[in-house]
């Protein structure tokens, strides 16, 4: 059967739209048309690809939905090994970093330029073009090689399938983490709740969980963002791009690759100390998780003249935040009753720093999270703490239990007038019954009416 052309021309066009308002979202975030614009085109392709096979591409927006499940990942050698990067924990470390580097470069390089970023805590991928277009995508695994996982990679929206941007080099690589914002894994982990399932107790987890599912269908309806971070290879020496780290990470922002909103410039160790206690002071209110930042050579003469040792490069480092999630022991539970009467199961910890704040307790949120977390009186716990977020117990460390542990039990009575405490049905709360004749309810109610 012919395609007509009208109908070849359309889908083609159809297709550049959506490529294009993808990379209006997704890289410049500067959307050109509502999200019921976009799923009418969308819906649009999909009809004429049903009815015209003859015209199906896995380039097209629509095969964004994965495909049947696979049975195992297959392994994949890195062609330049993914190594990983030093770290620095504090500004002696981090002045050390550049004594080394400026030993290693010409006696006139300083002072040095750095590319800086913001360290996403996801998980690394390779992604490997040829013609413009994606054939290849790789997990970091031990450096040397990782899985072939191009079927999910390809249900991301941020990973652009076909460039653009021409010209691009006839085969090249580009590196960068895929992450779950905070929105994202929130919503997961309700519909994981609705449907008696797997609950992840942070968004990096959820992130590498849902790209190496064998299922890319499933894939396909977990929300993951793809972030570049550097070229790893290219096979095309007419293309000449410019010396420089950060003018690389421009080049791949035209070609259609999302890089951080947040990536700069930096000079001399001073400028790094000072772009890392900016970045800082942004932790909390990011939209997802970072745990540090990245400083880079910005020159990348530099950088090969520089070199690597075994697991890393000379010309880059890791300047780490201080830990939000850490392990500690449950030494009690106590329970705190609220202006409505509800109870509250909160965590008597060790003393742990975390984020630089001393924690000694937690919430629970109530008892279902309880028994759903299996968390139990002795046990050694993860505790998180991000921005203004109570302190929370993620879970227990299971593998460092010992012995017959008990789990919490909720009081028969109010710890603060007595009364009973009740459950109605179908409600997760348990309530102190005394109503106002319940201190700790008056004092809550009180300041409840104050602050309105």
């Amino acid at each position: 059967m012919t395609v007509p052309k009208n109908v070849v021309d359309e889908v083609k066009w159809l297709r550049d739209g959506l490529n294009l308002h993808n990379r209006n979202y997704y890289v410049w975030d500067d959307p050109k048309i509502t999200d019921q614009e976009y799923d009418q085109l969308f819906r649009k392709l999909q009809a004429l690809e049903q009815q015209y096979p003859e015209l199906a591409s896995d380039d097209s927006p629509t095969q964004r939905v994965g495909s049947m499940p696979a049975t195992r990942f297959d392994s994949v050698e890195h062609r330049l090994p993914m190594l990983s990067l030093d770290n620095a924990f504090d500004e002696s470390e981090m002045r050390a970093f550049e004594k080394k580097l400026s030993e290693r470069l010409e006696p006139d390089a300083e002072p040095l330029l750095y590319t800086a970023e913001p360290k996403l805590d996801g998980l690394a991928i390779s992604l490997v073009y040829e013609q413009g277009r994606l054939v290849q995508a790789v997990t970091r695994g031990d450096g040397r090689k990782g899985e072939n996982i191009t079927a999910n990679a390809r249900t991301i929206p941020s990973i652009p399938l076909e460039l653009l941007r021409r010209p691009v080099p006839f085969a090249f690589e580009i590196r960068g983490e895929v992450y779950m914002d905070h929105a994202g894994f929130e919503m997961l982990n309700e519909d994981q709740k609705k449907n008696d399932a797997k609950v992840f107790a942070n968004p990096r987890n959820a992130a590498a969980g849902s790209l190496r599912l064998l299922d890319s269908r499933i894939t396909a309806s977990r929300p993951l963002t793809f972030c570049s971070y550097a070229i790893g290879w290219m096979e095309d020496y007419q293309l000449k791009l410019k010396d420089s780290q950060y003018e690389r990470m421009l080049w791949l922002r035209k070609a259609g690759f999302p890089i951080s909103p947040y990536i700069e410039q930096v000079e001399g160790v001073s400028g790094c100390l000072d772009y890392y206690q900016r970045i800082l002071a942004q932790r909390d209110s990011l939209a997802f998780d970072i745990d540090g930042v990245v400083f880079k050579l910005d020159s990348t003469s530099q950088q090969e003249q520089a070199g690597n040792v075994a697991r890393a490069p000379r010309w880059a480092v890791a300047y780490k935040f201080p830990a939000q999630e850490v392990m500690t022991r449950l030494l009690d539970v106590d329970f705190r009753v609220g202006r409505t009467g509800a109870l509250t199961p909160v965590a008597r910890l060790e003393p742990v720093s975390v984020g630089g704040v001393m924690l000694s307790n937690a919430t629970l949120h109530n008892m279902d999270e309880i028994h759903r977390k299996d968390v139990r009186i002795g046990d050694i716990v993860i505790v998180r703490r991000a921005g203004d977020v109570i302190p929370e117990v993620v879970s227990p460390v299971v593998a460092e239990r010992k012995g017959d542990l008990s789990l919490p039990q909720m009081p028969a009575q109010c710890p603060v007038c007595g009364s009973d405490v009740v459950q109605q049905e179908g409600q997760a709360a348990w309530r102190c019954s005394g109503g106002l004749v319940c201190a700790a309810q008056r004092k809550e109610a009180i300041k409840h009416f104050a602050s309105r």
